[in-house]
């Protein structure tokens, strides 16, 4: 079986993704080629006690990317693949009026999904943009801050988004990105499988490797944090070449 085309592995992601937002099932990575599997602990109580219960199920995350960095009031925000919308409305509360938060998603079902939650609360300070995380739609040093929650797994061309976080972000400005990663190499015939693409898993890059594609991008300060035994598909100590949760931290140097 030959490794999917980039155009085959996006559609096949699409496709997932417009399902789970008609549905937003929770699964979990342990229980199938998904990644759907938001657990409690992810997001403590305290974060979650502004918003309306339900919003705390229209993530698809594997982890919580918005507690890993520090947001400031009045800073620009950007979710790359920004799904149902729960992490660009909690960075929204953190920015404030002054601010603003950017969310990124391929999937029209999910951007319509997120529209209508920010609606809800009224977040005016959050917009959602269609687009692919490969080709960002926002110009270049537009924001402070990139986060994403198990989504650059998902890309066909992984150096392409690294570059693209490089360019969108000004200088000093932070990443923080929730991702599944190996230690190892990945199962070949896992890696091959669109089933698995789209569930986040066969996609996820060797911790090693991904730490290097941001540097390679340009990046510093590049830290790595396994997510621990509350979260999905991890461990606090993780077996080789098995996907698990991560916390992916970088800073864009000032010049």
């Amino acid at each position: 079986m030959e490794r999917p085309k980039p155009d085959e592995i996006h559609s096949a992601v699409r496709e997932f993704y417009a399902r789970k937002a008609q549905a937003f099932e929770k699964e979990c990575c342990g229980s199938g080629a998904s990644c759907s599997c938001s657990m409690p602990n992810n997001y403590p109580a305290e974060e979650l006690q502004t918003l309306p219960e339900d919003l705390a199920d229209v993530t698809l995350g594997c982890g919580n990317p918005i507690s890993g960095i520090e947001i400031r009031p009045g800073e620009t925000v950007v979710d790359l693949g920004s799904g149902g919308g729960l992490d660009c409305l909690l960075a929204a509360q953190k920015v404030g009026a002054g601010g603003r938060v950017i969310g990124v998603d391929m999937t029209p079902e999910m951007i319509g999904k997120a529209r209508a939650n920010a609606a809800r609360i009224g977040a005016a300070n959050v917009e959602f943009r269609q687009g692919q995380i490969e080709a960002i739609p926002l110009a270049d040093g537009e924001a402070d801050v990139v986060v994403s929650n198990c989504v650059i797994n998902l890309s066909p061309d992984k150096p392409a988004v690294f570059r693209e976080m490089f360019r969108v972000l000004r200088s000093g400005g932070r990443v923080a990105v929730s991702d599944i990663v190996t230690r190892g190499p990945m199962s070949p015939s896992v890696a091959k499988s669109l089933e698995s693409w789209a569930g986040c898993i066969a996609g996820a890059l060797d911790v090693e490797e991904y730490r290097s594609g941001l540097l390679e991008a340009g990046f510093a300060d590049v830290s790595v944090t396994t997510a621990g035994e509350g979260s999905c598909c991890g461990s606090s100590q993780p077996a080789d070449g098995l996907p698990f949760s991560a916390l992916i931290a970088a800073r864009k140097p000032t010049p």
